[in-house]
């Protein structure tokens, strides 16, 4: 060992490697960017070669008795190495420490003790100390000792980690499932413990331990990439306009480090760990990866995640699909299964001055807390905790609200644009004066004759929505919405990069049992593994689409007969609020029908959803997907699709058809030739479509809030409550404590994602109609971002950590939703709102059409050239004269009598072709910018690439290293390349 340094020189020196010592020098190491977390920094310990730590391994397993802890530190301590020949040589230095514990095969099988064995139950609440020689408490860091130990989440011998949980009833009878479910668990190399529950004797845990043996050869079957070896970046060819840009992005840095937005980094000591390059785990090159403990090399999460797989695949009874935890949940053998938290989220020792007890402490302190509302959220860790897919939301979701922020600006600007030039609109005057003006009567019935001022209040509360800033704001967010998925996808690509998901793809994915179980017998090969697998036949899967396909539609059909329904009910009480005793209603009977159509059809909304969940569900089922992405990304497009038409379909009709084919005076079209279809308020239907968005919008933001946080505050305080009052908290074990907690939607995060969707589709789609949609979604998300994280951290049980490289299918929601927004902009400025008509007037018929009134208003005498007459006479109601109504057709007195004029073609005309040049010049400018940002940065895809190569060097160094070192053991000849 005295030779160490000298040997990893020489070697270096040989003909045979490919990355000379020059060019590795010139790579100066950039700021890490926390890749690989379960890549430990041991630095305060000098580091051991690879055919160093090799030999070691090897002796280890050829000697009865391993080598101690103590002893290795012993060796460590004596000897030296030359800090200069340390830097030189940093890229093929890992440190390695605690090899004799990972030596496969040391874990002795754990057999289960009584379910009614008496032990001492406070060394799985208080601060546990793992009884081992002092030695190894200076080897393990301060943290991960603090988990190990605080946590309590240990078996009975205070050694083996709790790494899932089942729970199931005593009185439960599907006891002989259980027993052969458990023991083919022990088959598998699980190790089980069982232990009642303190407050329910009927409540029996088993605790589930994964050995280092199985755990390795699961992680090599799942292709988990682990670290093996440090990072080194290649900063050659830097210009001096590049050291510029690195000034000028210095600077900024340093401003953002006073950032108030900005988390304290120091109170963050688990993420300050190294770069590592990684690769798939693979027991056969164990040697390659760093391994400084057993106990913490792979994650908590990692650990959960394989022993999920393990459950899922894992038979109760003799036959193909008598397989799997799902199933013997759904059939009561289990009623849950779910990791363990890591300990308390909270703790009576202040976090600044003590520090976290645990992850969840420290994401509670530091992300849950309302006082975090605008800080930064610690993307790195909650990957840690919940595992990438659950960080991957989180990263999104703050995206989407960070660039909420100038959308909510800039409709702000428009909004009180509106508002300050309210009163010197020239409609509003012309509506607020015009008191000799009669309207026609807007029900056959009831409804008399209105003055035109009495829509003076409409009309102002319309001009707030439908001004002069409409159609920027339109265009504006249409560009907002390719801007914020363009860059989301560059934040995604770096998230991933980070994260070490390069390489994982999709065909890493396992098959679902249920897949596995249906089509076994019918087996093709891999075209990429070269395995055989279970294949669904192209007829099967075509059939199970159609029928899914025909249940879509039949959900949308019913969706659509809900909408017209309240159609109906808004024709049928219209007349009644006409009559009404009470004046204001009588009044303002239009709005209350309006707000009254609103609330039912919130109601509908609520109660439909709650079929649509069980009807995907089945649907989705019965195509049976391949994989859980799959299954995932179908469940998704299906619930989208019907919440998407359930909550829009009542806004089209407003936006589109509301009082679009009532006919005229004395021929109005009816329904059934009974009730007559509804007009819009004289100052147009703008306001009515503004009315819908809004209440639907605040209402629904509200329920969802209340049913992700206050239903489970309910049922939480519920379970605690039916606890006995004799037992505290403080006697309760970890397990039990998550045990009393909601168990995470079934579905993942589909609702998370879908309500953030849909309220991107209100943001977007009719936000020419609704400008403070953003504003109202971005204080909704503010509030959005604390809830979710207080509800993941403190009222859930912790999810099972789950990888993904992306949002999965919302990714091409959103874009779909982005092109859809483009057209009803265009429509909703063309048709719904007064925009064209006034644009008409003003350039062909109004006083400045023909510049000769220069100094005059070019809106003058609008709202009387907008208004056409009607002889009262001919209603037969006992009155003479005339009376007005939205339209453009002749007066009575024409030799045409109510047709349409040529200014109603020429409105026509311009909507349309509004309709096409908007179109075509907010697509092109989307399709512009989306081609102007790349997805993944320049930057970012040149590291990518030479860490590539770089990996492939490394392991080519490393075996030849590896085999060198098994040459001079046997005494064989040595080489400097390849035999």
């Amino acid at each position: 060992m005295v030779q160490h340094s000298g040997s990893i020189q020489s070697f270096k020196q040989q003909k045979g490697m490919n990355i000379s010592k020059s060019e590795i020098t010139k790579e100066t190491p950039l700021k890490p960017s926390r890749r690989s977390l379960p890549c430990l920094t041991q630095s305060c310990a000098p580091s051991y070669s690879l055919s160093q730590s090799t030999s070691l391994l090897q002796s280890a397993e050829s000697e009865s008795q391993a080598p101690t802890l103590a002893s290795l530190i012993s060796a460590d301590k004596t000897e030296q190495v030359n800090p200069e020949e340390n830097n030189k040589t940093s890229l093929l230095k890992c440190s390695f420490a605690d090899l004799s514990d990972f030596c496969v095969g040391k874990d002795k099988d754990y057999m289960d003790e009584s379910q009614h064995a008496n032990y001492d139950r406070s060394c799985l609440i208080d601060d546990f100390v793992i009884k081992d020689k002092p030695e190894s408490k200076t080897k393990l860091s301060k943290n991960d000792m603090n988990y190990i130990a605080s946590s309590g989440l240990l078996f009975k011998d205070g050694k083996k980690r709790i790494d899932y949980i089942l729970v199931y009833r005593k009185t439960n009878i599907q006891y002989d499932k259980r027993n052969t479910f458990e023991k083919n668990l022990r088959a598998e190399g699980l190790m089980l413990e069982k232990e009642p529950a303190i407050a329910n004797p009927d409540i029996m845990f088993i605790k589930i331990h994964i050995p280092w043996d199985t755990l390795c050869k699961y992680a090599e079957r799942l292709n988990i990439r682990m670290p093996f070896r440090k990072k080194c970046y290649y900063t050659d060819g830097r210009n001096k306009s590049m050291g510029r840009v690195q000034n000028y992005f210095k600077r900024i840095k340093k401003w953002m480090s006073q950032n108030p937005m900005v988390l304290d980094k120091s109170a963050f000591p688990e993420l300050e760990e190294s770069d590592c390059y990684t690769g798939p785990f693979s027991r056969a090159r164990i040697h390659h990866f760093i391994i400084n403990n057993k106990d913490t090399f792979f994650s908590n999460a990692t650990r959960s995640r394989i022993v999920y797989h393990m459950l899922e695949r894992t038979k109760y009874e003799n036959g193909i699909s008598k397989v799997g935890i799902r199933k013997l949940i759904n059939n009561g053998s289990y009623i849950a299964a779910f990791p363990p938290h890591e300990g308390a989220y909270k703790s009576s020792l202040p976090i600044r001055t003590h520090g976290p007890q645990n992850n969840r402490h420290l994401l509670y302190e530091r992300w849950a807390c309302w006082g975090m509302w605008y800080k930064h959220q610690p993307l790195d860790l909650i990957r840690l905790y919940f595992g990438e897919k659950i960080g991957l939301y989180f990263a999104w979701l703050g995206w989407y609200t960070g660039m909420l922020i100038p959308a909510a600006v800039v409709g702000l600007c428009v909004f009180f644009y509106g508002l300050v030039t309210m009163n010197g609109s020239q409609v509003s005057q012309e509506i607020c004066k015009a008191t000799e003006v009669f309207m026609c009567p807007l029900c056959d019935k009831n409804c008399s004759l209105q003055r035109l001022n009495d829509s003076c209040i409409y009309a102002k509360v319309t001009y707030l929505f439908d001004n002069g800033g409409t159609v920027f704001f339109a265009i504006f967010m249409a560009i907002w919405a390719t801007v914020f998925l363009e860059f989301w996808k560059r934040r995604r690509s770096i998230l991933t990069y980070t994260w070490d998901l390069i390489e994982w793809e999709e065909e890493e994915e396992t098959l679902r049992p249920q897949f596995e179980a249906k089509y076994y017998k019918m087996e093709i090969v891999n075209p990429i593994t070269g395995k055989p697998e279970p294949h669904q036949p192209f007829s099967d899967k075509v059939t199970r689409l159609l029928v899914s396909v025909s249940g879509i539609f039949f959900m949308i059909s019913l969706v659509i007969t809900a909408v017209f329904a309240v159609v109906v009910y808004r024709l049928v009480v219209m007349e009644q609020f006409a009559s009404f005793k009470w004046n204001f209603i009588k009044q303002h009977w239009q709005f209350a029908t309006s707000a009254a159509a609103v609330c039912i059809n919130f109601i509908i909304i609520m109660l439909l959803n709650l079929a649509y969940e069980k009807i995907a569900y089945l649907l989705t089922n019965l195509e049976c997907p391949r994989t859980e992405s799959e299954w995932e990304n179908s469940f998704a497009l299906k619930m989208f699709l019907f919440q998407f038409v359930n909550l829009n379909s009542s806004i089209f009709y407003i936006a589109f058809f509301l009082g679009r084919f009532v006919g005229h005076p004395g021929k109005y079209n009816k329904l059934f030739d009974r009730w007559r279809l509804e007009e819009c308020h004289p100052s147009g239907c703008l306001i009515d479509l503004c009315l819908q968005m809004g209440v639907i919008m605040f209402l629904k933001q509200i329920w969802n809030n209340f049913m992700e946080l206050g239903y489970p505050l309910i049922q939480n305080w519920w379970s605690r409550h039916k606890i006995k009052r004799g037992v505290q908290d403080a006697s309760i074990p970890q397990w039990e404590n998550d045990w009393n907690l909601q168990p995470m939607n079934i579905h993942g995060l589909m609702d998370e994602y879908l309500e953030m969707v849909l309220q991107f589709g209100f943001t977007t789609i009719f936000v020419a109609a609704f400008p403070l949609a953003p504003l109202l979604a971005l204080l909704n998300n503010i509030i959005e971002i604390r809830l979710d994280a207080y509800k993941f951290v403190t009222q859930w049980r912790r999810p099972l950590p789950a990888r993904a490289t992306d949002i999965g299918i919302w990714l091409g929601i959103l874009e779909g939703i982005g092109i859809l927004a483009v057209i009803t902009n265009a429509f909703v400025i063309a048709i719904t709102s007064d925009y064209i008509p006034r644009f008409v007037y003003e350039y062909k018929y109004g006083p400045c059409a023909n510049r000769v009134e220069q100094n005059e208003n070019c809106l003058k005498g609008y709202v009387n050239n907008s208004l056409s007459f009607f002889n009262l006479s001919e209603l037969g109601i006992g009155k003479s004269g005339y009376c007005r109504y939205r339209d453009y057709r002749g007066p009575p007195w024409s030799s045409k009598p109510y047709e349409f004029t040529l200014q109603y073609w020429h409105i026509l005309a311009a909507r349309l072709a509004f309709i096409i040049v908007f179109e075509h010049l907010v697509f092109g400018i989307k399709s512009f910018i989306a081609y102007l940002i790349p997805d993944v940065p320049k930057g970012l895809h040149e590291r990518i690439r030479r860490e590539k190569y770089l990996v492939q060097e490394m392991m080519y160094e490393a075996e030849l290293e590896h085999l060198q070192q098994q040459r001079r053991k046997s005494g064989q000849p040595v080489h400097h390349e390849w035999p």
